[in-house]
Order: structure tokens, then sequence, then C-alpha cells
């Protein structure tokens, strides 16, 4: 099994946090909106962009030492 790093945490992190929020958004669009539904919607977002920018610096880091 390959190591984790922080790429394959940064892209689980991502990938968890676009599913969470399709869920979330199928769940509003059924009809049933719980009172917390734009501050998970809010987490989400913030983890997505998180991942990315995690994602980004390491891009960055390995194309300087390289």
């Amino acid at each position: 099994m390959a190591e984790w790093d922080i790429t394959t945490i940064s892209l689980v992190l991502v990938g968890c946090s676009i599913i969470a929020a399709g869920i979330i958004i199928a769940i509003v669009l059924l009809g049933y909106l719980p009172a917390f539904t734009p501050f998970l919607l809010l987490t989400a977002i913030i983890l997505v962009v998180m991942g990315a920018v995690a994602i980004l610096f390491v891009d960055q880091k390995s194309r300087k030492t390289a």
C-alpha cells in the first residue's frame, strides 16, 4: 500500500466533502430542510477549499525542488 502523504489526504478530503455537499443538496431538494443545513454546506465548502489549497501547495513545492 502506498504511503499516506499530504496530497493523498487532501484528495480524500476534497472527494468526501464534495460527496457530503451533494448529499446535503439532495436532502434540501427532497424538501427536508433542517435548521443547520447552511452550516453543513459552509463546512463542506471550507473543507473543499482547504484540500485544494493543500494540493496546490504540495504541487508548487514539488515543482520548485524538481
